[in-house]
């Protein structure tokens, strides 16, 4: 493993100040940086340290990375903002990595949960942009998340003992239960189509996805809501399997794992896979 340093840097976007930790490798690094996007409200540090954890994984395994606070996000200036309004901040941490690592010819955008959906639509914007890894994308609706919790919560419901046990005994809010059910049925139901499409950022992301031409890694959590509600989307829409067939997307299932990696050991699947995808598939693109 290549021994690495860590550097708190400043930088500007359109006026204010965004912190961020730079990890790169003491000797030569690999041509592409990764910039790591954080999903909110979080700030670069994650959940339990995770992006922490990833990034001196990346860095020891000689890829320089750059962790940040969008505007308005930990310690970074300004109002706080969606995730769809970050583009400026994305590009200005993209400058910083390649300033600060002259030798880099590119960079891959690592995303969770809305960053993943933040990488999908900046992706085609940037020519510096060589690959797109994301996990858990965001795309909910009111709609699709009614669609996957009647399917996923209560689908599984109605197989647990536990489920039967309290319903025969009397401990189940029977009437409550049937009402919940019906309101996200009928929110399902009622919005059609756009169940299948989503809204304006999904349909982004899905142009993102479809148009953009280097390689792309999609990490999906067994044990996720939102790995879940992206099945169901992709399940539904031709569009967005169109998409996902294309050259270039590989996806890879993390059996056990929740939303954010919270075990060692999904933290360490996660970020394996990441490597070996940059390895075979984006660092190996680039020198050609």
């Amino acid at each position: 493993m290549s021994p690495v340093r860590e550097d708190a840097v400043v930088f500007q976007c359109e006026g204010e100040s965004l912190v961020g930790i730079l990890h790169v490798p003491e000797h030569e690094p690999a041509r592409i940086g990764v910039v790591v996007i954080v999903g909110g409200p979080q700030y670069r540090v994650g959940s339990h340290r995770q992006f922490v954890l990833m990034a001196r994984s990346l860095a020891q395994a000689g890829y320089a990375v750059l962790r940040f606070d969008y505007r308005g996000m930990g310690d970074s200036d300004g109002e706080m903002r969606t995730f769809e309004s970050v583009a400026a901040d994305v590009r200005v941490a993209i400058d910083t990595l390649m300033r600060a690592v002259p030798s880099l010819t590119g960079v891959t955008l690592w995303g969770l949960c809305d960053a993943a959906s933040v990488s999908l639509m900046y992706c085609t914007q940037d020519a510096r942009v060589k690959g797109v890894a994301i996990a858990n994308p965001w795309v909910r609706s009111q709609a699709g998340q009614a669609q996957s919790y009647i399917k996923h919560y209560y689908g599984q419901r109605l197989l647990q003992r536990s489920f039967w046990v309290k319903a025969l005994t009397g401990k189940l809010q029977v009437t409550a239960s049937v009402a919940d059910f019906v309101r996200k049925l009928w929110s399902a139901r009622s919005a059609g189509k756009s169940a299948a499409e989503g809204g304006s950022f999904i349909e982004r992301m899905r142009h993102g996805l479809q148009k953009f031409s280097g390689p792309t890694l999609i990490l999906m959590s067994e044990r996720d809501l939102t790995a879940q509600e992206f099945r169901d989307l992709s399940a539904a829409s031709a569009a967005w399997q169109k998409a996902l067939r294309r050259d270039g997307v590989t996806t890879i299932d993390l059996p056990g794992a929740d939303h954010t990696f919270s075990t060692e050991g999904a933290l360490q699947l996660a970020t394996r896979h990441s490597l070996e995808w940059l390895r075979s598939a984006v660092s190996s693109r680039s020198a050609n």
